[in-house]
């Protein structure tokens, strides 16, 4: 139902480029550019400038990109609202989960809520936690989903699912526990700077006045599956969440280790911009947390 040719030039303004804008919409460059031109010469003004081979919105381009962000979020807000007069959910939702969420707890939710909700479009951006706070704080995403224990100011969290991070080794390592002395003089591979798993590992080590720099860590990697591929390779620890071991655990490849004295516990939470979600996006948090307590994760 919405306009076209506002769709096409959001798409424009918010890309900052035509040939992104192409990709995305799945129309040619020169349809495009027809599209915007239509728009110009309608107002006469020109929504965009370029500066080198840069593409910047004119001051009239500012204007009508807020404008029209509404009057798009508005159509979709009507589609959705008359669709519910029939039961059925129709939209586009924008997620955005930390690794850890996106690889192992999300897939399983998104598989059942698409069997329920066939025509709602989903796109997912997987990132450390940062990265999907600040695609929040730029209206990339409607909803996020992260790991870490420090929270950016601006943004609101609510906790849905517990987490333990485990201590884990391959099995080629005979003992089942270890003491934190001899922990921290043992080779280790942490998740990246950024992560939330590295935060919380290393606020649960400050409580045992332990820094992280005296740990004695071969390299940082950038994600969990790249961990449990190297310590399948080494004698060496990590540090990964216990929603990423199932598979390992039963063919009995890598194996937890008891760190005695502490434990690496964090909730994940929903993180979200200040006030109304949009519809779509209150009704798949509120399945995803019917869908947890259903399966008792």
């Amino acid at each position: 139902m919405e306009d076209f040719r506002l769709k096409t030039f959001f798409s424009v303004a918010n890309n900052l480029s035509f040939t992104k804008a192409s990709q995305e919409l799945f129309i040619s460059q020169p349809a495009i550019t027809r599209q915007i031109a239509k728009l110009e010469s309608e107002y006469g003004v020109k929504f965009f400038e370029r500066l080198g081979r840069k593409l910047k919105l004119t001051a009239a381009g500012e204007i009508f990109f807020e404008k029209t962000s509404k009057i798009l979020k508005d159509y979709e807000d009507l589609d959705y609202t008359m669709h519910l007069l029939t039961k059925d959910q129709v939209g586009k939702l924008r997620l955005g989960a930390s690794t850890t969420i996106a690889q192992y707890v999300l897939p399983k939710v998104l598989a059942s809520f698409k069997h329920f909700y066939p025509k709602v479009g989903i796109t997912m951006l997987s990132g450390n936690s940062r990265t999907i706070e600040d695609a929040l704080k730029s209206d990339l995403l409607d909803v996020g989903f992260v790991e870490g224990i420090h929270q950016t100011q601006g943004l609101q969290y609510t906790p849905f699912l517990e987490d333990e991070l485990k201590v884990i080794t391959n099995n080629s390592f005979k003992a089942q526990s270890l003491t934190l002395k001899d922990f921290i003089g043992s080779p280790l591979v942490l998740r990246e700077r950024g992560s939330g798993t590295l935060e919380v590992i290393e606020e649960a080590l400050l409580t045992k006045q332990v820094d992280l720099d005296k740990l004695n860590v071969l390299l940082y990697l950038g994600s969990t599956e790249a961990i449990k591929s190297f310590l399948l390779n080494t004698k060496a620890f990590g540090i990964i969440s216990g929603y990423a071991l199932s598979n390992e655990l039963q063919l009995g490849t890598l194996k937890v280790i008891d760190l005695e004295d502490i434990k690496f516990k964090r909730e994940f939470m929903i993180v979200r911009m200040g006030g109304e979600l949009k519809p779509l996006a209150i009704s798949f948090v509120q399945f995803l947390k019917e869908y947890i307590k259903a399966q008792n994760l």
